[in-house]
């Protein structure tokens, strides 16, 4: 796992042995921000370790400055999400839940869970992705998710792969997209922690709840059991769900893309192998805001993947025509084949 910054560093050597003492001394609440450097202080601490918490909550303090000194990327655009239900079980527990299910069965539930907002308060917390165009004439800032959709909360989530339909309905109720070819690269280049991919044996197995929970939990241990640090954007545990111009020609498939290596070539490279019922393990939804900002200024995403002028910013196969209508075409909620 690459981990760039030094408080991030710093975070991830504080995870890997005294989480339990991180959550003694600093609230959960209000996003972590706030240090109740009293409790720390009354902990039985060595010196050593009262120095690395102490580090660890300066990390915070400055990552929560830097999240309110961003310009982008606020509260608004992930206003569209409903609150977390106050019922609403762990994600271990809804694993439990939907392992007894059949696949339609288990698709209903995972859409109904995610439409109600039971998803970790974290994946709100949007991070700004930046791209430039080959002259470096305008900037396109991109509002994305942290992680990729999830069901669950910040301390016991689960990573949920979804069927197309499933995944385009969640992103138009949120006021999202899913992302292009060329945004996943620019998430994985610009992400603070970048994970190294676990594929799982291959075989029939992929499509089960078993095998998303082995792996949830695997990817779970690679980071230190939470869902996200306060200011970090994670890739590398997943590949995405993406849009393509492909799909006009194959609208009955998924466009599926990434996982990348630490060197930063993807595993899967742009396929529509599978019938858009299709999801396994290795899947995963991370969804970017329908706002975008051009040079500074709010403009539609959807716009502009369309636009010649900047389409190419954002995608590498330039616009992408009738791109709501492709949607609309792909997100009709079918039965599977037999």
């Amino acid at each position: 796992m690459t981990i760039p910054s030094p408080c991030n560093a710093v975070a991830f050597a504080f995870q890997s042995g005294t989480r339990d003492l991180a959550r003694a001394a600093i609230p959960t609440g209000q996003r972590r921000q706030q240090i109740n450097l009293s409790a720390l202080m009354r902990l039985p601490l060595s010196p050593s370790l009262a120095t690395l918490l102490l580090s660890v909550c300066g990390c915070l303090f400055h990552a929560g400055a830097a999240t309110a000194a961003e310009p982008y990327c606020g509260e608004t655009l992930s206003a569209s999400i409903p609150p977390r239900p106050v019922s609403a079980a762990p994600g271990s527990v809804f694993s439990r839940a939907i392992a007894v299910l059949g696949d339609d069965a288990r698709e209903d539930a995972i859409r109904s869970a995610l439409i109600d907002g039971d998803l970790p308060d974290a994946l709100r917390a949007l991070r700004p992705v930046r791209l430039r165009g080959p002259r470096g004439d305008h900037e396109i800032t991109l509002c994305v998710m942290p992680d990729y959709l999830a069901v669950g909360s910040d301390q016991d989530p689960l990573l949920i792969p979804m069927r197309l339909a499933t995944a385009l309905e969640i992103a138009s109720r949120y006021g999202f997209l899913l992302p292009t070819r060329r945004i996943v690269d620019a998430i994985y280049q610009q992400s603070s922690i970048k994970l190294r991919p676990q594929p799982l044996p291959a075989g029939d197995s992929m499509r089960s709840t078993a095998y998303y929970r082995r792996h949830n939990d695997m990817v779970l241990a690679q980071r230190g059991g939470w869902m996200t640090a306060t200011d970090a954007l994670l890739a590398g545990d997943k590949k995405d769900l993406v849009l393509t111009s492909r799909l006009w020609s194959r609208p009955d498939r998924v466009a599926i893309y990434g996982w990348h290596r630490p060197d930063g070539q993807p595993i899967q490279p742009l396929s529509t192998v599978h019938d858009k019922h299709y999801a396994d393990y290795s899947h995963g939804v991370r969804l970017v805001s329908q706002t975008a900002y051009v040079d500074g200024q709010p403009q539609s995403l959807l716009r502009l993947l369309q636009d010649p002028a900047y389409a190419g910013v954002l995608s590498d196969e330039g616009p992408l025509p009738r791109l709501g209508e492709l949607i609309a075409e792909l997100s009709a909620r079918t039965s599977p084949r037999p």
